[in-house]
């Protein structure tokens, strides 16, 4: 179960890359998620706008993976609002 610790969102992250999400530059991603004190509105506001410092989410599985990844944000109370910022955002 997701908790509000540091360490939920590297578990999220992974999540979703088990789920066949590619990130690219995830060290980035990672490092701006520690220093945030809600790590979730900051993968939000990353989805929207985390192109310009190279910040992209792809899913090659042709919608095949939904299931994992909606498991993934359920289990670690990801915002619905994040989710449909997320799948705006999800290159295919």
């Amino acid at each position: 179960m997701g908790s509000l610790s540091n360490e939920s969102f590297e578990h999220f992250l992974d999540s979703l890359k088990k789920a066949g999400i590619t990130i690219s530059n995830e060290v980035e991603l990672r490092e701006r998620l520690a220093e945030a004190q809600r790590w979730r509105y900051a993968f939000q506001t990353l989805a929207a706008n985390g192109k310009t410092i190279g910040i992209c989410f792809e899913d090659h599985s042709n919608g095949s993976n939904e299931a994992d990844i909606q498991r993934a944000f359920n289990e670690f109370h990801v915002s619905d609002k994040a989710r449909a910022v997320f799948a705006a955002n999800l290159k295919h």
